[in-house]
Parts: C-alpha cells; structure tokens; sequence
C-alpha cells in the first residue's frame, strides 16, 4: 500500500501552514487555535451556541490558496488520532476557490466535501475516508448534481468542529498525528460497517442541523433525538400560543 503524508508524521506539523476559521466571520464568538508540535497537532477551543442562538463552528484550515495536491493515485484520507475528547468534528477538502468579494473582503463560499466523524468511529486510532465517503455541501447544506471531488485539485484541507444547532457546544479537543492519502482502504476491522458518502437530505449549515452520518455513535443519536424533542416542544408551544392568542380575539 502506497501512503503519501500530507501534514504531520516525519516532517512534523507546521504552525504556518494552519490558519482559524472561525464564526466570528458571521459575529460569532466560538475560537479555535492549532498547536503544531513535531509529532502531533493539538487543535482546540471553545464553541459558542450562545451568541448566535444555537449555531457555532470552529475550525482551522490550510493557510495556502491552493495546496495543488493531485492525489488521483491514491483511494481516500486518512486520519491518524492521538486522543480526543467525545465531540463530532468534520474533515473538508475543497477543490475550488472563490475570490473575496469587493465589498466584504471576504472569500466567497464555495462547495466543500465533508466528512463526519468522533472517536467511536476510530479503531486503532486511525480512520480512513474514501472518496466517495465526502459529501458536497454548500454552506454547510448537502447539495445535488455537484460534480464529484476533484482529487487531482485539492486546494484546501480544514479539521471543523460544529455546534449542530447546540446539540454540542463548549470546549473541544482533538490530537491529530497526521492526515496522509492512501493507495487503498485499509481492511475493515469488523467494528464499523464501511463508511458510505451518502446522507439523509437536510439543512445542514455550520452549526446548523446534523446531517445523517453514516456511522453516527451512540452519543450522537441521542443528541440528535435530544434536538429532534426540543425543536417538537417549540413548535408545541408556539402552537398553543398562536391558538390562544387566536381565542382571545374570537372571545373580545
């Protein structure tokens, strides 16, 4: 198996190369920093739901423009974890990059693949995305009839951590020890079913509601039921609310 490093292993991690991303760019408070050592890369922070009524993400990403990566020789990413705390994080390449707008400064968005993942998917402390595992989205949303990843292309790599829509928020910490491509998929380990890139259609912006993973945890399925029952009693309240309203102004 053929296996090229693209940050950390032998080179170590390099703090330059790294840049926040955060959502402050919409007025957010979550933060989030990069500590590059020679062996690992200790990406932490804070994630705020607070200030932007139950979104917030936190991410880092590649600081160059355009990586320039061709990896059209190898089957998918993989990621090498020292430890990590039990938050969901998303891994995203792009292939495309937009200029920044005249009046803002700011880069334009523009699609991203994405995965999801937390520590119960890891065996061994690695896992391993295929290609066809990435999901193209849109500010955050899945989007159809997108043209698949460019592997020849990548131009940016990003490790993100989001609140889905305050389902997890608060402090956040993960160790990488590298990212590298692979040749071919590693033997399944009999723990996970093989990851697949498809997912249940929904409104997935930054911070906003979970999309299906494809090996969600446990811990995950509870807080999308925990979120699934907060929105149901909303809805229950405004609706009473309406309807009481509505019968006062029948009865004056």
């Amino acid at each position: 198996m053929k296996a090229k490093t693209l940050f950390g292993g032998v080179d170590g991690w390099q703090s330059d190369d790294w840049t926040a991303s955060d959502d402050s760019v919409r007025g957010g408070s979550s933060k989030s920093h990069l500590c590059c050592g020679q062996e690992t890369a200790h990406f932490y922070g804070t994630l705020d739901t607070k200030t932007l009524g139950g979104a917030g993400f936190a991410s880092q990403r590649t600081v160059s423009d355009d990586l320039k990566l061709d990896l059209s020789d190898y089957a998918g990413i993989q990621l090498d974890i020292e430890n990590g705390d039990d938050k969901r994080y998303t891994f995203i390449l792009k292939d495309d990059l937009k200029s920044p707008g005249i009046e803002t400064g700011r880069e334009k968005s523009s699609i991203s693949f994405e995965c999801d993942f937390d520590l119960e998917d890891v065996a061994d402390n690695t896992i391993f995305f295929p290609w066809d595992a990435f999901t193209p989205t849109y500010r955050g949303k899945p989007q159809k009839d997108v043209a698949p990843l460019d592997v020849k292309n990548i131009k940016r790599a990003s490790i993100m951590v989001r609140s889905f829509f305050d389902a997890q928020y608060g402090d956040f910490s993960l160790t990488l020890k590298s990212i590298s491509a692979l040749s071919e998929a590693p033997p399944p380990d009999g723990k996970h079913p093989p990851l697949s890139g498809k997912i249940d259609e929904a409104d997935v912006e930054k911070g906003g509601v979970a999309a299906a993973s494809p090996r969600r945890s446990t811990f995950g399925n509870i807080r999308l039921l925990i979120q699934e029952r907060r929105r149901a009693a909303i809805y229950a309240v405004v609706g009473l609310a309406a309807f009481c309203l509505l019968y006062s102004r029948c009865a004056w």
